[in-house]
């Protein structure tokens, strides 16, 4: 099945400036990110990637940057082994609410093995994408990231 969409709100207790600075630049992304750094010039049209040691892990092409608002883009894994027709698409929705941050993450274009329904993992995007983010957050919010968690 094609077309699922994955989607992770959160409040976070940060400004929306130091939420876009988190989610555009490498050198913390590289902290709550499994070790991932994101580059681009942040253009609609150009490229994005996330790199871990110097290679490139994922990349897509940006659709839509609105500073500290949305930011969206076409996303390629590079060890996926489904064949899609069309990218998947991965949209961050910033609304500030007063002191907080709501941040909505949309997953789009999935095919069902996108999903793993497993709890001891962080395969498929709908158990990365917490772990991401849960430590994106802990990041803003105490200066920290999450301790490493081992799945056994």
């Amino acid at each position: 099945m094609t077309n699922l969409s994955f989607v992770y709100e959160t409040y976070i207790a940060t400004a929306p400036d130091k939420l876009w600075h988190a989610l555009t630049e490498g050198e913390v992304t590289e902290k709550y990110f499994f070790g991932s750094k994101i580059e681009s010039n942040w253009q609609e049209g150009s490229e994005v990637t996330y790199s871990r040691n110097g290679e490139v892990c994922d990349y897509g092409t940006i659709l839509k940057c609105v500073p500290e608002r949305i930011l969206s883009f076409t996303w390629t894994y590079v060890s996926d082994k489904a064949i899609r027709d069309e990218p998947t698409k991965v949209t961050f929705v910033i609304k500030p609410m007063g002191k907080i941050v709501k941040l909505t993450l949309i997953h789009e274009n999935l095919f069902s093995s996108d999903i793993v329904e497993r709890d001891d993992t962080f395969e498929g995007f709908n158990n990365g994408w917490p772990a991401i983010i849960s430590n994106l957050k802990s990041l803003l919010e105490t200066g920290n990231t999450l301790p490493p968690i081992s799945i056994s």
